[in-house]
């Protein structure tokens, strides 16, 4: 017993709030090379070291899409406290997973949003993310999507099989109705995973997106500023933000403090990484070697919590399915 309870007794002495600007702590959701094995879960004080949560067990398995697969989980809390996440189900897919949870550890039935399913063409719905609008009480959830023939074709490797993605989507307050799909950025390349983090110092905000092309190959990331969500982005996207020497998907941005950090997932190398920058985003810097994630962390997203949202969240003992 001893052995369990010293470390939870040192983080949660760790925990212990002093101010009302301390009182925030970071989560990371993501998947493990298992894209079957379900929402993982890791946490931050800092922005740069991330520690696993239930002893690095997932936290809920996928029941729904044609693979039943948890890829790609991205949470947001809405106003009201509830917790919403959408997930890549299917390499396939025409439909994306959702589900909610109060408190991270007990969590809703999962359902299938079908947002591609009035396209029959569709080959996919990839890497979905949420945001959420406070002024317009609004969630956004964009994701990726190649239509054969609907936009303009771009070189492609044979093992990107003709895939030219853009990004889609749609709004909801409720999660029960939903707006009807549209496009939503098309910059002319093949592009996955976008990303949005509101900057409150600037009143923007600032997205950023994988270049997908394949021949020859970008697979970078890349930003694009707007001060209108409605309105959307624009697509003269910035230089690469990510190096040369790596190729990086699945972007994460999270302010901490003032400084805006991405994660990505630098899946070739089997590794996390991470950029960082000091400017509201005019300009970044490599941070990859200085931040750690659990092993086997794939394509995550990055929140802010409550402590006593963490604290809970440590002292979860599965064996008693509660906290």
């Amino acid at each position: 017993m001893r052995k369990i309870l010293l470390p939870i007794a040192m983080c949660l002495a760790l925990l212990s709030p002093a101010t009302e600007a301390q009182d925030r702590a970071f989560l990371f959701s993501y998947f493990t090379g298992q894209s079957t094995d379900g929402l993982h879960l890791a946490y931050s004080l800092d922005g740069r070291r991330w520690t696993p949560l239930n002893r690095g067990r997932p936290f809920l398995k996928p029941t729904v899409g044609k693979d039943k697969l948890m890829r790609d989980p991205s949470i947001c809390q809405g106003p009201d406290g509830t917790f919403h996440m959408v997930w890549t189900s299917s390499w396939t897919d025409r439909i994306i997973g959702y589900a909610s949870s109060a408190d991270l550890i007990h969590w809703s039935k999962q359902q299938a949003i079908p947002v591609m399913m009035h396209e029959p063409l569709a080959k996919n719905s990839w890497a979905p993310e949420l945001f959420y609008d406070a002024p317009s009480q609004t969630f956004y959830i964009l994701w990726a999507t190649t239509i054969p023939g609907r936009f303009e074709e771009v070189p492609t490797s044979e093992a990107e099989k003709g895939n030219n993605h853009r990004i889609f989507y749609t709004t909801t307050r409720d999660f029960k109705t939903f707006t009807p799909t549209r496009l939503y950025f098309d910059p002319g390349f093949s592009v996955i995973d976008a990303a949005i983090v509101r900057d409150t110092a600037q009143q923007k905000f600032i997205m950023v997106v994988k270049n997908e092309n394949s021949n020859p190959p970008e697979k970078n990331l890349r930003t694009t500023v707007s001060t209108d969500l409605a309105k959307g982005f624009p697509t003269d996207v910035s230089a690469p933000i990510t190096p040369k020497s790596y190729w990086a998907e699945g972007p994460s941005p999270l302010f901490v403090g003032d400084t805006l950090y991405v994660y990505f997932d630098k899946y070739r190398d089997h590794k996390y990484g991470a950029v960082r920058s000091l400017d509201h985003g005019a300009t970044w810097t490599d941070i990859s070697d200085s931040v750690s994630f659990p092993p086997g962390t794939r394509h995550g997203t990055a929140f802010p919590v409550t402590r006593e949202t963490l604290e809970r969240l440590i002292r979860y003992t599965p064996e008693a399915g509660k906290p």
